[in-house]
């Protein structure tokens, strides 16, 4: 049986640790709870957020990739919420082929079984989630803002009262964008900055999907600067290998992150600098 982790980022928020290396978070308010994601689909997910809450549920999914939606079908009975702009990647990450390679990511010292593996959720399960919207838990709100790039829905969620932004997969360290599926790197930079410019002065902490869940302060600043750096040629240009698609590192790391000091970067497609992908 597969035992999820867990451990406080504050008295109403906690992070979960999923299989795969991502992480969910559960956010409580005083009168419902608001679950951030749903990981891979390996394990029972519902069972370990029964012990942490019996409030009234939501989910909340920052994007339909494999790794963030899939647990979504344990939760049919909650309104489970995905931009729908998201359909064109959730359903072939859906697929039960892919998912099954994903049971090789999993953390080292982790078995996965097919007993393990939840269904995948219909895509007609999610309410679209969208820019603006903002979901009153009591005493705690989520607001939404959509940040495209990584994929065409991905969102980023502030936690107004705490003054927590979780920026799940659409901005961090290693940023993916070079995928078919993935905006380019001028578009991502528009989308960018107009949501760092529409959260300046509303977080003071930026929490992570994967990693050991943090963020530093700036790096959406960061992440700004490298995109400049990939439109004006200035990268180290590594290559990378990830599910047998190929990109490349616009900024080289160590072990414990840029060479340089930089907190941001992006994983990229020379082909993707100016033009979204084929599938956008």
């Amino acid at each position: 049986m597969i035992h999820f982790r867990t451990e406080k980022v504050t008295d109403r928020i906690t992070r979960i640790y999923a299989v795969c290396t991502e992480l969910c978070y559960l956010v409580e308010g005083d009168d419902r709870a608001a679950l951030i994601d749903t990981g891979s689909g390996f394990g029972s997910l519902r069972a370990a957020v029964a012990q942490l809450t019996d409030k009234p549920l939501i989910v909340l999914l920052t994007h339909g990739h494999t790794d963030h939606a899939m647990g979504s079908g344990e939760f049919t009975e909650c309104p489970v919420y995905l931009s729908h702009e998201d359909r064109y990647i959730y359903l072939p990450h859906g697929d039960d082929a892919f998912r099954h390679q994903g049971m090789a990511l999993a953390e080292e010292g982790i078995t996965v079984t097919e007993e393990d593996y939840i269904p995948t959720a219909p895509f007609s399960l999610f309410r679209d989630l969208q820019e603006g919207d903002r979901f009153d838990l009591g005493g705690e709100t989520v607001a939404v803002y959509a940040l495209p790039g990584h994929t065409k829905g991905s969102v980023v969620m502030l936690m107004e009262n705490a003054r927590i932004l979780l920026l799940g997969d659409a901005c961090n360290g290693f940023t993916f964008l070079y995928d078919t599926y993935s905006l380019s790197v001028a578009h991502y930079e528009e989308q960018l900055r107009r949501v760092r410019a529409a959260l300046d002065g509303k977080y003071d902490r930026i929490l992570a999907s994967h990693g050991n869940g943090e963020l530093p302060i700036d790096v959406m600043d960061s992440c700004i600067q490298v995109c400049e750096d990939i439109k004006a040629g200035r990268t180290d240009d590594l290559p990378l290998e990830f599910r047998g698609t190929k990109g490349l590192i616009a900024k080289a790391m160590g072990p414990n992150g840029r060479l340089d000091g930089g907190s941001g970067n992006i994983v990229y497609s020379k082909a993707q600098i100016w033009q979204d992908g084929s599938l956008c």
